[in-house]
């Protein structure tokens, strides 16, 4: 049974220093699901002191160590499947079987990727008559978000173990049951104490006490450019490494050569998965402006029959998004696209029909987008798309660039020379070629304002890893 008022620090569930409590609500129907603990500097102090004593063994341990024991946490991981989809469902309203399958889904993969990447890391290697030697970090401190909660939580811990590392981490207080239910799965796999530490609380009470901490020797965030621009400005007096996946406004190539029916459904399918809070939705589609007509037709076509609904429901295609703060936010990027005078194509404002209660989304197209536009701009993180007309290549190409952010990019075209040759022209950390899913062993992380360095498989790993080197080696 999770234990929602209680920490894991030190390899024991401890009640927090203070008595402050928020109440999780469930998305879905705006009820109360039940209260979560919130912690305090004083709980970050005492996991500090618990992780910086683990680290003094924890750091020796050998490889087949570390394998042994990410084998162990897979194994008791895929027993819990059920009961971490269920409980991201209940606190961020993703459908069941999507949070069953994907969200639950992506924190396995991570643990199993990392475990692959770690039997064959180098992490010694000869230069010359120097050995290069790559030890980990220290305490690394984790902030997580709530919209693929146990997919951020798997590529920041994963890492850090497989590196020698130890942590803390502070979930999204939105989404803490899966976060709790990680810990216990550590804890029953038997990751020695203190390398591992959770602690609920708020950015600005326990995110704020991490990101300043003297003893803490990293911070790796990922949430929104604002928060992680704080994280940055309170790291920088301890000059600790600070790692970083922020937002996106990722721009989708549709090239006249491609099957636009294919392309154009495809991409707003993939901009409403996950109720559109997915960091690289492909949210700016750009199709040749002699076919925006056409294009807007599709993409309605989608949003009509996209249905959002009750999570559990078995025809429910999306839930609602996480609160009413994100709603009503959503809401108000709505009315500006609206009067701002981009033409909408489906969706719109208000709940969708038949739901008078809880945190929905109507699938929303805009047409006719300009790209100086606010809903062009900025990171709605709702089901919402924009599509935007180009006149040729170079013009789609510097829409496409014409971003703050710098995440992810999509191409279609019949010609994969061509998309290939567009994927290097966009300045985005990762583009994805007619319809391609990730490659969870291919670094994920973005450009400009979408973050600093990289997660997934060696490249996470190797954020957790100091680089020392040692002359005179010899022979």
């Amino acid at each position: 049974m999770v234990d929602r008022l209680k920490f894991y620090i030190d390899g024991a569930w401890q009640a927090p220093e203070s008595k402050k409590t928020l109440p999780v609500v469930n998305p879905a129907n705006e009820e109360v699901l039940y209260e979560v603990a919130l912690g305090s500097k004083a709980d970050v102090d005492k996991a500090v002191v618990a992780a910086r004593r683990a680290f003094e063994t924890f750091s020796l341990t050998s490889r087949e160590q570390r394998v042994e024991l990410l084998g162990r946490i897979i194994d008791v991981y895929k027993k819990r499947m059920k009961d971490i989809g269920g409980a991201i469902s209940d606190e961020m309203g993703a459908p069941l079987t999507f949070a069953e399958r994907f969200q639950a889904g992506a924190g396995l993969g991570h643990l199993m990727t990392t475990l692959d990447v770690l039997k064959s890391y180098p992490f010694e290697e000869r230069l010359g008559s120097a050995m290069i030697v790559r030890e980990p970090v220290g305490v690394a401190g984790m902030i997580t978000p709530w919209n693929w909660p146990l997919n951020q939580i798997a590529c920041k811990v994963a890492p850090a173990i497989a590196a020698g590392c130890t942590m803390i981490l502070k979930p999204s207080e939105y989404t803490p049951t899966s976060a709790l239910i990680f810990a216990e799965i550590l804890h029953e796999a038997g990751v020695p104490k203190g390398v591992f530490n959770l602690i609920n609380g708020l950015g600005p009470e326990v995110g704020a006490a991490m990101s300043e901490h003297p003893a803490i020797d990293m911070m790796s965030f990922t949430g929104s450019t604002r928060a992680g621009i704080d994280v940055v400005q309170r790291a920088a007096p301890t000059v600790k490494r600070v790692t970083q996946e922020l937002g996106g406004k990722s721009p989708n190539i549709i090239l006249e050569d491609a099957d636009l029916s294919k392309a154009v459904a495809g991409g707003t399918a993939h901009c409403f998965n996950n109720s559109g809070q997915s960091c690289n939705a492909p949210t700016r589609m750009l199709v040749p402006l002699s076919r925006m007509d056409e294009a807007a037709a599709i993409a309605k076509a989608v949003a009509d029959k996209t249905k959002a609904g009750d999570p559990k429901g078995p025809d429910t295609n999306i839930g609602p998004v996480v609160n009413r703060v994100q709603w009503d936010k959503i809401q108000g990027l709505i009315k500006k696209g609206i009067d701002e005078g981009a033409k909408l194509a489906a969706g719109g404002l208000g709940l969708p029909d038949g739901l008078n209660k809880g945190f929905y989304v109507r699938p929303t197209v805009f047409s006719h987008v300009t790209n100086d536009m606010t809903i062009a701009r900025e990171e709605i993180f709702g089901p919402v798309l924009s599509i935007i007309g180009y006149k040729d290549e170079d013009d789609a190409v510097r829409i496409a660039n014409d971003t703050p952010y710098g995440l992810a990019g999509y191409v279609s075209s019949g010609d994969i020379d061509r998309a290939r040759r567009l994927a290097r022209r966009m300045r985005a950390g990762n583009v994805n070629l007619n319809g391609a899913q990730n490659e969870r062993a291919a670094p994920f992380g973005g450009y400009k304002q979408s973050g600093n360095g990289r997660e997934w498989g060696r490249f996470g790993i190797e954020e957790y890893l100091e680089v020392k080197a040692v002359a005179g080696w010899g022979a």
